[in-house]
């Protein structure tokens, strides 16, 4: 069973228009990210956090991931609530172009927890939905 959110999937040759305007930011499956991507952010202006999902089956272990991952401060709480403030408050990633979530392990975490994937992915889209009315857009890439 996989998480019952309805996202776009993003073929990988499509991903640096992210970055150039020509793909609106978004919540977006992506068969794969590499290292690429995060030189197309880099040159972009956009700072970017990469959560390595593999091997993750639970709540507890998706919100260490993250934390990790994306360089969470101090406060974060280890929660849903919690994760959503974070990714509404970037600043301390700076004042960047524009921020970039990317995920490894996406499709075995849905896999191992679809309602936490569910739960995940939906903060995600809401939180891209914030950044998209602000100077500074957020993209979030599950793959």
């Amino acid at each position: 069973m996989t998480s019952s959110v309805d996202l776009p999937e993003l073929p990988y040759g499509d991903v640096p228009g992210l970055f150039d305007g020509t793909v609106p930011p978004g919540t977006y499956r992506c068969a794969s990210v590499g290292p690429d991507v995060l030189m197309h952010a880099e040159a972009a202006g956009w700072v970017e956090g990469v959560v390595d999902l593999q091997g993750v089956t639970g709540k507890a272990d998706f919100m260490e991931r993250v934390a990790t991952g994306l360089e969470l401060p101090d406060w974060f709480g280890r929660n849903w609530d919690a994760l959503a403030d974070c990714l509404t408050d970037l600043s301390w990633w700076g004042e960047p172009r524009g921020y970039l979530v990317m995920t490894a392990g996406w499709p075995d975490f849905e896999q191992a927890d679809p309602s936490g994937a569910d739960m995940a992915a939906e903060i995600f889209t809401a939180a891209v939905g914030y950044w998209s009315v602000r100077d500074a857009p957020l993209a979030v890439l599950l793959g």
